[in-house]
């Protein structure tokens, strides 16, 4: 049996796989026989010494996570800034390893957790300490840079496009007499990922989403006035799907939502649905309904891809591996070999290539006139969303989700006051 122990953390916003992710960590963990400590709500766990004994967790509700939402042990977001500016905090975070034994770190997350995990692993080496750490991928957004795609990304968009080819059917039938335009707001600060999922929803010229806006493209007002208002007259209705983070010729964020900036330097967005509809009902007149699905589109278990869920769990029994094999400062990313029929693998990559970069929409993928997705874009999502992978249900017509009860390991620091 390898000596010391595993610790796990969840960080950002979760999805509807990441515990399926946690799963295979886990069942990998002790099929090695390796003992897993999983941080409480992230990092902020690690650093108050706040961490679950999973050794508790019976194989059921181990098996039980991989059909289960949310985060089971809590996430966060707190990005650590530099090994300077947080001596004390990635000190602290060393402290922690060394009174639990922690010999193998797995951050599960986006861009700032493999920064963060990358960190930690440059100030191991400072001290050498024995310690590996790995990024396990993550993210909604699709936005990591070197995996092909996002583990979170595959069941978020097809909830996505599954919603707005049933919320068209919807406006179609009522266009007559009620509603004339539809605007669904996706998630993507500066990736239109998910909008562009959306766009799986229909095939031909007149099917929704009519108009798609990314951030990748500037918003001109007048230009999409124009558009809703000829689509509106020759279909009857139009379904427009916008990213939240869309952005006016000057930079600034159509939804910004005035609540200043998270921990990760992000502004809070929201609102561009509402925005856009209050517009074209002054602009057009016609009577609008829109949609903010916000958590709707990454806790959707109940929609999830079987292919998202294939890869999620992937990751985490290639990020065990990885650890006890002592590749230090990699992620486990996904590759992928054919369109049709859909083949992948796992490979590994360093965390240098990853941490702090950005992936978004190709141009390629976005069309020519900038509303809508292209032929090859179709070809890259289509596998990403295929597959049901349900969860089980129980009499009361609800799924049965697992929420395990875990206690902490007693603390062996004195108590943080960072």
């Amino acid at each position: 049996m390898p000596a010391g122990n595993l610790l796990y953390a969840q960080s950002g916003g979760v999805t509807a796989v990441i515990n399926a992710t946690a799963s295979a960590v886990l069942h990998t963990a002790r099929t090695r026989k390796v003992r897993v400590l999983a941080a409480r709500n992230g990092i902020l766990g690690a650093l108050g010494e706040e961490l679950f004994d999973t050794s508790a967790l019976t194989s059921a509700e181990i098996k039980g996570l991989a059909h289960t939402p949310g985060g089971t042990f809590g996430s966060c977001r707190l990005k650590l800034k530099s090994l300077t500016e947080d001596r004390a905090k990635y000190a602290r975070l060393l402290d922690v390893f060394k009174a639990h034994d922690i010999r193998w770190f797995l951050y599960n997350g986006g861009n700032d957790s493999a920064d963060t995990a990358l960190k930690v692993s440059q100030l191991a080496a400072e001290f050498d300490y024995p310690l590996t750490c790995v990024g396990v991928p993550k993210t909604v957004d699709n936005d990591l840079a070197v995996t092909d795609c996002c583990p979170g990304f595959g069941s978020a968009a097809k909830y996505t496009a599954v919603s707005v080819r049933e919320c068209a059917l919807d406006v179609a039938a009522m266009a007559e007499t009620s509603t004339k335009v539809f605007v669904y707001e996706a998630m993507g600060r500066h990736a239109g990922w998910l909008a562009a999922a959306a766009g799986l929803a229909g095939t031909g010229k007149d099917d929704a989403p009519h108009l798609i806006l990314f951030p990748e493209r500037v918003f001109d007002e007048a230009d999409f006035m124009a558009k809703v208002a000829a689509i509106v007259k020759r279909v009857g209705y139009c379904v427009v799907v916008a990213s939240e983070g869309i952005r006016t010729a000057d930079g600034r964020f159509v939804a910004d939502a005035g609540g200043g900036k998270d921990s990760f330097g992000h502004t809070q967005l929201g609102g561009v649905a509402s925005h856009l509809a209050g517009r074209v009902k002054d602009v057009l007149g016609h009577k609008v309904h829109w949609a903010l699905p916000d958590y709707l589109q990454r806790s959707a278990r109940h929609l999830a891809s079987k292919t998202d869920l294939e890869q999620a769990m992937a990751v985490g029994r290639a990020a065990v591996e990885c650890a006890l094999n002592g590749q230090n400062a990699v992620m486990p990313v996904i590759v992928r070999d054919a369109d049709a029929p859909y083949h992948w693998h796992i490979d590994i990559a360093p965390l240098s290539r990853i941490a702090n970069h950005e992936k978004t929409m190709p141009k390629g993928f976005i069309r020519k006139d900038g509303y809508g997705i292209t032929t090859a874009a179709r070809h890259y999502l289509l596998p990403l969303i295929e597959g049901e992978a349900y969860p089980p249900y129980v009499r009361d017509g609800l799924p049965n989700y697992v929420v395990p009860k875990m206690t902490l390991v007693r603390r062996r620091l004195p108590a943080w006051n960072g």
